[in-house]
């Protein structure tokens, strides 16, 4: 995990040139589409990125962005009126039964169908009209790590392509450098907090909201700690009964309109008496983990590499090793 982790920014150096003229087509086609929505499919930490891909497709493009549930094919054999409609499928491998399922239908109903995989040879690849691959070479590492960051960063580029957005390219080129500074960041002092903890939030919003769910499944499986992602917004409604004196929370705030109210929930954590870690912003009473400030859409993309550190170190401090995590497999075939 920690190798293929310290990757990340040779992904994205190798990811952008392998495929500018795939995505400048792909762009091109697009807004001659002019889709009337795009439907997203994927799970684990590939839906997570599928999360981050809603937040910058509906901000940056005003197209309805919505997640299928893959069940609905593979399980109840339904299909959908996609005519119009771009069917976002994002995975790793590229093999399981339930995903292919729901991207033939999607294709047999009119959408056309992007993948953004990690398996060139994949039968996913082969289902799809464009095919972008992630390029982060073989990860045998369980935790998903470095393909969900180039998962991160396809999406950036697809859609800076699809708006002729100069400004997010830049961005996103300058982000392999800026990954390297992510990774050497210095978020240790977050393992005394957390080593014996048994539950914890993880709390972020917007183009955040997907590393907040990929934090929060990353220290379920290779920490054995029950964490749970929550939107800013939401995390007042029902779960903020839970903060108890000493509840740890981590919180993630890009410098972006979100950051007043990630900024606003961690001063209310604070004054439960929870022990708040905050990468980005400033609040008193919060650790400050140190972040690289860049582009809005990409800090999120530069703190889970952090994050990344961390996890890693935080599982071996807390007795388990992070490259096997108990009852996990790298693949994961769901009918």
């Amino acid at each position: 995990m920690f190798q293929e982790a310290a990757q990340s920014s040779i992904v994205v150096r190798k990811q952008l040139q392998a495929n500018a003229a795939l995505m400048d087509e792909l762009g091109a086609t697009l807004r001659k589409l002019s889709p009337r929505a795009v439907v997203t499919c994927a799970r684990g930490s590939s839906d997570h990125a599928a999360t981050f891909a809603k937040y910058l497709i509906e901000a940056r493009t005003r197209v309805l962005t919505s997640s299928a549930a893959p069940s609905v094919s593979s399980v109840y054999d339904a299909s959908m009126n996609m005519r119009d409609t771009v069917c976002l499928a994002i995975s790793q491998s590229g093999k399981s039964p339930d995903l292919i399922a729901a991207v033939d239908k999607a294709r047999a109903s009119g959408a056309i169908v992007v993948a953004i995989c990690n398996t060139p040879d994949s039968p996913l690849m082969r289902s799809t009209h464009y095919s972008i691959d992630i390029c982060a070479g073989p990860e045998t590492s369980v935790a998903a790590t470095k393909s969900y960051i180039g998962s991160i960063s396809a999406i950036v580029h697809l859609v800076a392509s699809w708006t002729q957005d100069g400004q997010l390219m830049r961005a996103l080129e300058l982000a392999s450098v800026e990954l390297e500074q992510a990774w050497s960041a210095d978020w240790s002092a977050a393992i005394e907090p957390l080593q014996n903890a048994t539950n914890m939030f993880v709390v972020g919003r917007g183009f955040g909201l997907g590393i907040v769910q990929e934090a929060a499944l990353k220290l379920k499986e290779t920490c054995g700690l029950h964490a749970e992602g929550f939107s800013a917004a939401e995390v007042q409604h029902g779960p903020m009964a839970l903060v108890r004196s000493g509840f740890p929370v981590l919180a993630f705030s890009q410098s972006d309109d979100t950051r007043t109210s990630i900024e606003s929930i961690a001063r209310e954590f604070v004054r439960r008496d929870a022990h708040v870690l905050l990468a980005g912003g400033n609040v008193d009473g919060a650790m400050r983990l140190p972040v690289i400030e860049a582009h809005p859409v990409v800090e999120p993309m530069l703190m889970i590499a952090s994050f990344y550190r961390l996890a890693e170190a935080l599982a071996r401090a807390r007795g388990y090793d992070p490259d096997v995590p108990p009852h996990l497999r790298k693949v994961t075939e769901t009918l």
